[in-house]
């Protein structure tokens, strides 16, 4: 259980998020079930190899859609107790069931998840007074810090005046903006003296922590994908900002400008031919993380494209050699 109270969640959560938190994926066995042993050597790679400060689990970079209820506890149960000691953990317990997302956050608190994030139903269409019920519902039920989640994932947008009131509720204690970066910026000005307002986007993370005094990285494949254990510029250049060397930091940053121009092509851009988690878990293979499919109704990069993202990716310090 969490070892601080509703009321402590705001502060709780400003002290511990700091440093880069990865969002983790879901690595499934050849008959497609859950694969247990490959996802702890993929936390070992997380925690010791790049040395992450926090692991957000059963995200959408996890595809907690097409887990069952029964999978996205056990997912919870190994992530949580594996990282003991090593790192905090987010676990992603939003359903579209209110009765199931507060059965979901429960069991992840009392496995131990220091925080839990909830995305919004998605279906059925709702006014913002219905998601501020739901919300509001949810969260009294539970006594562990409660992130939010606005993302184009989920076809829903949360709006200024909803997150504003959501930000009243005790234990809502930060929200991940998965949205363009002028959205992150509005949010930042509207509730950041309230929440932990943060961006998935590493391209401006630098930007964030110079201009916006922001501290953690929360949360993305981008820790795993654009590093290696023996090349680490996004944990360096981190270090380096917070620590107040923006010049070191700058310098650092640019040395990635070849991994996000692959990014550019393969996550974001018009080379990519399938969801953008069917690639990053491709990409996620190609640089020492497990290598599984994906579930329906995601399909895998078919053989040519798995070539041409990695001959991109040979190109880059990721590969070189």
């Amino acid at each position: 259980m969490a070892d601080y109270g509703r009321a402590e969640a705001k502060q709780a959560a400003r002290e511990r998020f700091t440093g880069l938190w990865a969002a983790t994926i879901t690595p499934f066995t050849a008959d497609g079930a859950l694969d247990e042993a490959a996802l702890r050597r993929d936390l070992d790679r997380l925690t010791a190899g790049l040395g992450v400060d926090g692991i957000f689990c059963g995200g959408v970079m996890s595809e907690f859609w097409a887990l069952s209820g029964a999978e996205r506890r056990r997912l919870a149960e190994i992530v949580v107790d594996h990282c003991r000691g090593r790192c905090p953990v987010l676990a992603h317990t939003g359903q579209h069931s209110a009765a199931e997302t507060i059965e979901l956050t429960r069991h992840a608190a009392q496995a131990g998840a220091d925080f839990a994030v909830v995305i919004n139903p998605y279906y059925p269409p709702a006014s913002d007074d219905g998601l501020y019920a739901w919300f509001e519902h949810v969260c009294a039920q539970v006594d562990i810090g409660v992130w939010l989640f606005d993302t184009g994932y989920s076809g829903v947008s949360l709006s200024t005046s909803l997150i504003e009131r959501l930000a009243g509720i005790e234990n809502v204690c930060g929200i991940k903006v998965g949205r363009p970066y002028p959205r992150y910026l509005e949010l930042l000005a509207a509730v950041g003296d309230q929440l932990l307002v943060c961006s998935p986007h590493e391209e401006h993370w630098l930007a964030s922590m110079r201009d916006h005094g922001q501290r953690v990285h929360m949360s993305s494949a981008a820790p795993y994908l654009y590093q290696t254990p023996g090349w680490q510029p996004m944990r360096d250049y981190t270090a380096a900002a917070l620590a107040g060397d923006l010049a070191k930091a700058e310098e650092i940053s640019a040395t990635l400008d070849q991994v996000r121009a692959v990014a550019a092509r393969w996550l974001q851009g018009s080379e990519r031919q399938a969801d953008n988690v069917t690639a990053i878990k491709a990409w996620a293979g190609l640089v020492g993380l497990s290598a599984s499919s994906v579930r329906p109704p995601l399909v895998p990069l078919p053989p040519a494209e798995l070539e041409r993202l990695a001959a991109d990716l040979a190109g880059t310090p990721l590969l070189a050699g």
